[in-house]
């Protein structure tokens, strides 16, 4: 579904985008795994080798998407290694939950500066190389993003802003043949999830018409989709994947 294509999946070493990256190694495209800090290098090496025994191309670049120089040399080093970009996966995240009256001014901006900020620089540097080929941008949103949640005021307006940034996007560059699309998660299986209580799982599923949590494969799928030409009339969406919680 993608041979041919190079993406780029922002914050790639691990979780949801490390499945992004395979996903789409698998589907026949060239990955360019990012990790932000030296310390992770090893990790994204790792992810690196899993592409290359799948028999696609891989290469690991460091950047802190946040910091707008360090973004363009991901862009442009994406650029030197493959010769051009299909698409960017803003995948790169973090929390720092807390409650409004206990969160510090530097627990709001830290969030907004890689969840919000860094889908900015990175889709600004990435849009000019698509002028030339096209491309698929997919922003990595949340539930939270349209419902809010308590605790997470930060992450919820980041999530919420990465809306109102792919829908600007999608309506830029339609008549250049880049799209833009949101993917939603819900509750999905993770090591953050295995880490909360039965009576607090109990209390999601409540909320959750199908009775169980996502994975994360489920979340790379739909990206998968939004990478392919199987969607190219769509751009402009917010496809969740939550079980229907969110409807």
């Amino acid at each position: 579904m993608l041979t041919g294509k190079v993406a780029l999946i922002t914050g790639s070493g691990r979780g949801i985008g490390k499945t992004i990256a395979l996903t789409f190694a698998k589907n026949g495209a060239d990955v360019v795994i990012n990790y932000p800090i030296d310390s992770l290098k090893d990790e994204a090496d790792g992810v690196v080798d899993e592409i290359k025994a799948l028999g696609a191309r891989a290469v690991a670049l460091k950047a802190n998407v946040a910091d707008f120089n360090e973004a363009k040399a991901l862009i442009d080093g994406t650029i030197a290694e493959f010769g051009k970009l299909d698409v960017l996966v803003n995948n790169a995240g973090i929390t720092r939950d807390q409650l409004l009256l206990r969160m510090t001014e530097e627990d709001f901006d830290q969030v907004i500066a890689i969840n919000l900020k860094g889908v900015f620089n990175c889709t600004k540097h990435a849009a000019r190389p698509m002028l030339k080929t096209g491309g698929s941008i997919i922003n990595m949103s949340s539930v939270v993003g349209l419902v809010g949640n308590v605790g997470q005021l930060n992450y919820s307006a980041s999530k919420a802003g990465l809306i109102g940034i792919t829908k600007s996007t999608a309506k830029e560059f339609a008549k250049k043949n880049i799209r833009a699309n949101a993917i939603a998660p819900g509750f999905i299986e993770s090591d953050m999830t295995k880490k909360l209580s039965e009576k607090v799982i109990e209390a999601a599923l409540t909320n959750i018409p199908m009775n169980k949590f996502g994975n994360v494969q489920d979340v790379a799928n739909v990206a998968l989709f939004l990478a392919s030409n199987l969607s190219s009339y769509v751009t402009g969406e917010v496809i969740r994947v939550d079980g229907g919680m969110v409807m």
